[in-house]
């Protein structure tokens, strides 16, 4: 019996789109990775503790939602802990599991990330109107949702 392959998005048939996403996202990456080494931070280590910030994963789900080996997740989150940003506590559901959250030193340190990495994005949407960013803001919702809802996250 022939299996039917799963369905995949239509790709991006505009490059010039292609390009301006891509280019945006080194743009992005390169602040995020200035105000990351800047605390000391690993642009990966800026990646969990967003994450952290609205959201209670188990180790297992932070290491496939940032696509790395359970061991390599493993290691980061020590670190963080001896840093005391991050603590591990036992999942409410399953006390087999292991879930990661923010220690209240990580969620200042994300705050004033946050408010870094407002300021150093300022200028790639000052060009913009209000209902242009308005506007902007709705569409990478809008992809972002289509994306976490095709991937169950």
């Amino acid at each position: 019996m022939k299996r039917s392959s799963p369905r995949r998005p239509a790709a991006v048939r505009d490059e010039g789109l292609a390009d301006a996403l891509v280019t945006a996202s080194f743009v992005i990456a390169a602040q995020l990775s200035r105000i990351g080494a800047e605390h000391g931070l690993s642009l990966t280590l800026c990646r969990v503790l967003g994450i952290l910030r609205d959201r209670r994963p188990r180790m297992s789900e932070l290491a496939d939602y940032l696509g790395l080996e359970k061991q390599t997740m493993s290691g980061l989150i020590a670190r963080a802990e001896e840093r005391g940003l991050v603590a591990r506590a036992p999942n409410p559901e399953d006390r087999r599991a292991t879930d990661v959250i923010l220690a209240p030193a990580g969620a200042r340190l994300v705050e004033r990330m946050r408010a870094e990495a407002l300021e150093a994005l300022a200028p790639l949407v000052a060009p913009l109107d209000p209902a242009d960013r308005r506007r902007l803001q709705a569409l990478l919702q809008r992809m972002l949702a289509a994306r976490d809802g095709a991937d169950g996250r």
